[in-house]
């Protein structure tokens, strides 16, 4: 007798073997699996039709379309059929008009970042000490250019005050609202709201001064804690930059940061200028120009979906060709991060922050930002 064939049914995502001793074996289909699985009686599932629309839409031939159904398990007719169709789909034709004018775009930043090559000071970020305001506001602000400003606050008492201990001493059975398990969700920035929990600060500080290198917790902007009047008082340990910065205007624009070292803000950029301050500890921050968004694969809000820590070049190739600033943020130090720039930061050592939006020059853009895809 021949010997008796496994049995094997497919669940998209999931295939099920049941071999000849009645073992039962679970697999998950990988991509190319999945797409070929999702083919239907009726002919292609709408997987497939989007993934032929995707290709032609970046310009991939139509004999390169079908020889990648056909490696995939997709009949010669049922394939050349589609790619046909689709190609008289009026919302495909709709599509290939706008993706005419995002090219247009992409060529200007292309255009714009081979003409910042030509600067001595590509890939660098300057460090000032002491900028007026005119100057700050003509040669950066304006310009939407990136600078480290020093020397600027050997004048807060936070810069001899601030510490853990002193965090914990002076407002440790304050209630804060913190991050936390980051480390089981990778989308953890985008599903802020879902890992918000409110703890004492002297347990808090416990958690950080014990657990050693983490991001599985962190106090960010979106806490908002400052806006709590049992922190306010952290706010006169400082002295806000007048040349910059509007003191009267704090509510919901001045964000306390407090995390160990290894606490990571991944990829994105924010629809606004804005100045972050180093207290205590020592940050590292990833900057990349506006002009290569094309590059960072920025299918969901502000944020990319590569990690500046470990890219994927292999699932996002664009990626090698991205010119990245690198700096290290020392405590007394400024950095102004101008709208629309990108940036990943990772803190070396337990880090005290703050960050500013206040600024007295405008600062609100009507920033298009469609919600394409899923993350």
């Amino acid at each position: 007798m021949p010997d008796s064939q496994p049995l094997r049914i497919t669940l998209p995502p999931l295939q099920i073997t049941l071999t000849e001793n009645q073992q039962i074996d679970l697999q998950w289909l990988a991509q190319n699996q999945l797409l070929s699985a999702e083919t239907t009686q009726q002919g292609l599932s709408n997987s497939w039709k989007q993934w032929i629309a995707e290709n032609k839409l970046h310009g991939n031939s139509d004999d390169s379309i079908i020889q990648a159904m056909l490696q995939n398990g997709i009949d010669f007719q049922v394939a050349i059929q589609e790619v046909n169709r689709i190609a008289s789909d009026p919302s495909f034709l709709a599509g290939r008009n706008f993706v005419q004018l995002l090219r247009k775009l992409e060529s200007i930043l292309e255009i714009n970042r081979k003409l910042a090559e030509l600067s001595p000071n590509f890939g660098k970020i300057e460090r000032r000490s002491r900028l007026s305001r005119q100057e700050f506001l003509e040669n950066y602000y304006i310009k939407n250019t990136p600078v480290i400003l020093t020397d600027m606050m050997h004048d807060w008492p936070a810069m001899s005050l601030w510490s853990p201990d002193y965090l914990k001493t002076k407002y440790g059975d304050v209630l804060v609202e913190i991050q936390s398990n980051r480390d089981s969700d990778p989308e953890y920035e985008i599903n802020c709201e879902q890992h918000k929990k409110t703890v004492r600060l002297c347990e808090y500080v416990d958690m950080v001064a014990s657990g050693g290198e983490s991001n599985d917790y962190y106090i960010v902007a979106n806490n908002s804690n400052l806006d709590r009047e049992e922190l306010k008082g952290l706010l006169d340990d400082i002295h806000m930059f007048p040349e910059f910065l509007d003191a009267s205007n704090t509510q919901g624009r001045v964000f306390f940061w407090f995390g160990p070292a290894g606490t990571i803000t991944p990829l994105h950029h924010d629809p606004i200028n804005l100045m972050m301050a180093q207290v205590y500890g020592r940050k590292r921050w990833r900057l990349i120009s506006p002009d290569q968004t094309p590059l960072l694969y920025n299918y969901v809000g502000v944020f990319s979906k590569v990690d500046c820590e470990n890219p994927d070049y292999n699932r996002y190739p664009l990626f090698k060709d991205v010119n990245i600033i690198e700096t290290v943020l020392e405590p007394g130090e400024v950095i102004f991060v101008p709208v629309g720039w990108w940036h990943q930061v990772k803190a070396l050592d337990i880090s005290i922050s703050l960050s500013f939006i206040n600024f007295i020059f405008p600062n609100s853009y009507n920033y298009k930002d469609p919600h394409i895809s899923s993350w």
